[in-house]
């Protein structure tokens, strides 16, 4: 091979590689603004901060991403060129993004280096479950102003009126007292100590004899039904648990960091 036909190749590949040098980073750009590239990786960004909020990541939102992008690249070069950069404003509006960015960063690293292992959650849970055990009871009740009232309204259910029309018309319970006084199931520290007291001493299909006297006025209670306390499967609410716990742990991880820190600051409550 002549010297000459060397160098002729050699300005070939040069040439070549100019031509494909503009294409490479056309790939890796999704325009050009007033001569400045707008690289792909910030439409990345956006749609991984779009996916991070639970939004679905369809043509449409990419499309909106790619527009969001280059328009961003024309306004800021607008600003820049009337010297907003270099107020002290823009300065301490970017140095509180940096911490935030930051910050997020740190919690995000946080969570992917300390997941709850599902043995972890079935733990938790099986503790959550040992503590929910008990009856729960059905009960409905009308609550009234007066003593008097409640006994007006007793004499009237003996007599034959029903329990739920009388709830519907006097009980001033608007939660339960428009559903005929259903309190659904629930266990008895769900209900103030006199209420829970008389609906426990009650058999299914009982009601109290007399009014029962709360802080909240007087009320006549009727059990329709027990049962042992309901609850739902591991599996059912493994995910949610664990993203409970992870909220727990993390809250921890913060205190502990504030605790470490060397400062003369006092914080509220302190």
């Amino acid at each position: 091979m002549s010297s000459k036909s060397f160098a002729v190749r050699t300005a070939l590949a040069t040439a070549a590689a100019a031509l494909l040098m503009p294409l490479a980073a056309q790939a890796q750009n999704i325009a050009v603004v007033n001569g400045k590239p707008v690289p792909k990786a910030r439409v990345e960004t956006l749609l991984q901060q779009a996916a991070r909020a639970g939004q679905q990541i369809s043509p449409e939102l990419q499309q909106q991403a790619r527009d969001q992008v280059v328009l961003r690249e024309i306004f800021v070069q607008e600003a820049e060129k009337k010297g907003l950069a270099t107020s002290a404003d823009y300065k301490a509006q970017m140095e509180l993004a940096r911490q935030s960015i930051l910050i997020r960063e740190l919690f995000d690293n946080f969570r992917k280096t300390h997941p709850v292992a599902d043995a972890t959650a079935q733990a938790e849970y099986d503790k959550i479950k040992a503590s929910a055990a008990g009856t729960e009871y059905h009960a409905r009740h009308i609550l009234v102003e007066t003593e008097d009232q409640a006994k007006a309204l007793i004499a009237q259910i003996k007599a034959g009126a029903s329990f739920e029309e009388l709830a519907k018309k006097n009980s001033k319970d608007p939660g339960s007292g428009e559903n005929g006084g259903d309190l659904d199931f629930a266990k008895p520290d769900a209900y103030v100590p006199e209420f829970s007291q008389a609906m426990v001493a009650l058999k299914k299909g009982e009601m109290t004899e007399t009014p029962v006297k709360s802080q909240f006025g007087w009320h006549i209670i009727r059990l329709d039904d027990t049962r042992e306390a309901q609850f739902p499967a591991f599996e059912e609410v493994k995910d949610q648990l664990k993203q409970r716990m992870e909220q727990a742990s993390l809250q921890q991880y913060q205190e502990e960091l504030r605790k470490k820190a060397r400062t003369d600051y006092k914080f509220g409550g302190e």
